[in-house]
């Protein structure tokens, strides 16, 4: 199956849009198909303001309009405790009110972002997802990540290259509690790294304070400047500390 023919079988649907690769593609094909499919973000205080920022420009320019659906994910059952499953519950959450707001504006498909690089057996989320009934057309079209970025350049997307953000609630250990504050302090410490240039980035919480994790091509420069990055980043926390590992794609 092609995207087109999805489209052609699904031709109106509310999509879970992100503001990131894949459903920045999803969309953008869905469009380019005739269908009518309606972008929808689903606020919490695990989505830091840039992926917000994003999903509305992406939207104007593919010439439609952003809806966006505010949750209070912390109260939902199995996420503030932050228990192995947590990513379950949260998941559960989003996509039923996302379903329920779709629902009253007339879309009763729903769609989402997960492409066939993603694996299922590691991402307790994607049980929620089959559980609602929610519909993932890349994956379900066999289309991989980098055939995503390649496509999503050709369509000149500003997306193309953007770095894959997990939500910030994978920035706690499990079983440490998620607290509307402590995802403040990440979020700041996270966008003052990215506004000098740092991509791709992670700030672990640890006991102790908070690790940073970088790709393999941006360790030699944090070392070089990690005393000025240890102060900045002390606006926030206590301490901090540099992982010498690579990070890896999550």
């Amino acid at each position: 199956m092609t995207l087109r023919q999805f489209f052609q079988q699904y031709p109106r649907a509310a999509l879970a849009f992100s503001g990131g690769t894949d459903s920045a593609y999803l969309l953008w094909a869905a469009r380019n198909a005739g269908a009518d499919v309606a972008p929808y973000f689903v606020s919490t205080p695990l989505q830091p303001a840039f992926e917000l920022a994003d999903a509305r420009r992406l939207a104007e320019e593919l010439g439609t309009s952003l809806r966006v659906v505010s949750v209070d994910i912390l109260a939902a059952e199995g996420v503030a405790d932050n228990p192995p499953r947590r990513c379950y519950s949260c998941k559960k959450a989003l996509f039923t009110a996302l379903k329920s707001r779709a629902a009253a504006d007339g879309y009763h498909t729903v769609i989402d972002g997960t492409n066939a690089s993603d694996d299922a057996g590691d991402r307790p989320g994607m049980d929620a997802l089959r559980e609602l009934g929610v519909l993932s057309p890349l994956r379900l079209c066999g289309i991989v990540k980098e055939e995503v970025r390649r496509e999503s350049r050709a369509a000149g997307l500003f997306t193309w290259d953007k770095p894959s953000y997990a939500c910030l609630a994978t920035r706690f250990p499990t079983g440490r509690p998620i607290t509307a504050a402590e995802l403040r302090r990440v979020e700041d410490g996270e966008t003052a790294l990215m506004a000098r240039g740092y991509r791709n980035l992670r700030l672990r919480l640890r006991e102790e304070g908070v690790l940073l994790q970088l790709p393999a091509d941006q360790l030699e420069r944090a070392r070089r400047e990690w005393q000025e990055l240890e102060a900045l980043l002390a606006s926030w926390f206590a301490r901090a500390a540099l992982d010498d590992t690579p990070r890896r794609e999550e």
